[in-house]
């Protein structure tokens, strides 16, 4: 079978890896240059390093308590029923995962695991050790690499794919397939702040969306706690809080207890909105304070934040660092099986791309790494097997909620990357109203009637932030709840639930 991956990140290349092994012709399209995007800035782990009294199940649970009960439980059983075979194949292609004194692999703790499972390498650079051991795999391999060049659309005949169509030296190419795994991580790039690199701009996603794919959960957008402020913005690993360290406010007061009894160690989208209303409130930033670990600990354990924050001026063995939250990682995307099938026959999606079930409405720490891994492989495997009749996904709702419907018009602000990203943080961000959703769904609506045509990689960029915050902002809408990363300050908290949430499709 003639395979194209796009993407090479985690996902992408394990999925290109297996597909080889499994004696398919492999051809991996990458926008950048082999082993970009985020796996490669990933300072955390990868959990599932179980040790006395964990296992699965517990890692399981945590899970789905961390999703606010919105996981797809046997998506959770396949993550973690695959994990530990996940982690032993990084380890055999080189990854050198940190070792405790003895030689047995070192286990962290980060926020809402109820054990320290979480392996690291080279203290805060776990995902540059993969990247590179993954890239290294894939060039011993005949795989085949184009570098620098960008999905366009996907290629769909009588129903299923054929291959995609991609911008390369200024041109647009057609490039066939038997089959299509989309690799190509998130959407980071909607928002004014985020911890994901420039080229995140939700391609596969929009890809998919033009192709009529399902599509779920883009409401779900998670936000990093604790960024370091600046440009570019730098991410302060949440293994730092699993060490230790502890959030401040102004006064010196630990005030997450105020939002939840495990304080700095709550679930991601707790810490990170009482960071932003402290702030609010206190009109001085928040602080995270790692003076008690001691200046030794911190550059052995994280060399990489330790670096950083020194060149910046910050020398945080003396001195908390002021943090911000930051728009981090997308638990929607394209709608899969346990498998990575999608709707359309023949389109595969995996990583940050897809939506497995789970991550529900907030992605545990250190579960995307594991993630891309076993579902990369999975797709992969899933190759040689007959495409079923149905693959299992839920109806979707009408693609219109009576609040979309009763939107009335207004002016239209000039458009500009910036702008789309302002917009998303304002009213799509940590906090959400049904009144600013429906603004920023007419102004989106109307920027994208009025946008031309597409021409370069910036433009055919714009034209995919555009659709995926359309769609981001619909799901919202159709959502009238609080629960998760999904926050409206017009409507109460929602009752946990093990029910998957609905699918959106496009028009």
């Amino acid at each position: 079978m003639n395979v194209v991956v796009v993407g090479s990140g985690i996902a992408g290349l394990t999925a290109a890896l297996h597909a080889h092994e499994g004696g398919h012709t492999v051809t991996v399209v990458t926008k950048g240059g082999l082993g970009g995007g985020c796996t490669p800035l990933a300072q955390g782990g990868v959990a599932g390093g179980y040790g006395p009294g964990d296992g699965p199940a517990a890692h399981a649970a945590d899970t789905i308590s961390a999703g606010a009960g919105l996981c797809d439980p046997t998506a959770v059983d396949a993550l973690v029923a695959d994990g530990a075979a996940r982690i032993a194949e990084l380890l055999a292609r080189g990854v050198a995962f940190d070792r405790a004194p003895g030689g047995a692999l070192a286990r962290g703790r980060e926020a809402a695991h109820t054990h320290a499972r979480i392996l690291h390498a080279g203290g805060d650079a776990t995902g540059a050790a993969i990247s590179a051991a993954l890239c290294a795999a894939v060039q011993r391999t005949p795989i085949s690499v184009r570098e620098r060049t960008m999905l366009l659309d996907l290629t769909v005949e009588a129903g299923r794919i054929r291959g995609i169509t991609v911008l390369r030296d200024g041109g647009a190419v057609e490039i066939r397939a038997d089959a299509v795994i989309l690799a190509t991580g998130g959407a980071g790039q909607l928002y004014a702040h985020t911890t994901n690199p420039t080229e995140t701009t939700g391609d596969g996603i929009a890809a998919a969306l033009r192709a009529g794919a399902a599509i779920a959960d883009l409401e779900f957008v998670q936000f990093h706690p604790t960024t370091l402020p600046g440009l570019p913005v730098f991410l302060l690993s949440e293994a730092v809080r699993g060490e230790g360290a502890v959030l401040r406010d102004s006064d010196g007061r630990r005030f997450v207890f105020d939002s939840h009894p495990d304080g700095e160690l709550a679930p991601r989208d707790v810490v990170a909105r009482a960071i932003a209303g402290q702030a609010a409130r206190q009109g001085t930033p928040v602080h995270l304070d790692a003076t008690g670990l001691g200046a030794d600990a911190l550059a052995r354990r994280f060399p990489t934040i330790d670096r950083v924050t020194r060149d910046r001026g910050f020398d945080w063995s003396r001195e908390p660092l002021p943090v911000t939250p930051a728009a981090h990682y997308l638990m929607g995307g394209v709608v899969t099986d346990r498998h990575g099938r999608t709707t359309i026959p023949g389109l595969y999606a995996v990583g940050e791309t897809a939506r497995t079930g789970v991550h529900g409405a907030n992605r545990l720490a250190s579960n995307s790494l594991l993630e891309g891994a076993v579902f990369g492989a999975r797709a992969a495997a899933a190759l040689a097997q007959p495409w079923p009749a149905a693959v299992d996904v839920i109806p979707s709702p009408s693609p219109k909620s009576p609040e979309e419907e009763s939107a009335a018009p207004e002016p239209l602000p000039p458009f500009d990357r910036a702008a789309l990203q302002r917009l998303l943080w304002d009213e799509v961000g940590l906090h959400r109203t049904g009144t600013g959703l429906q603004s920023a769904l007419r102004i989106i609506r109307g920027w994208a009637s009025a946008t031309p045509s597409a021409s370069d990689v910036r433009t055919h960029e714009d034209r995919n932030l555009l659709l995926v915050a359309e769609a981001t902002i619909r799901a919202a809408v159709a959502r009238p709840v609080s629960v998760g990363a999904h926050h409206r300050d017009d409507f109460a908290l929602a009752a946990p639930t093990p029910a998957r949430p609905p699918i959106l499709e496009t028009a």
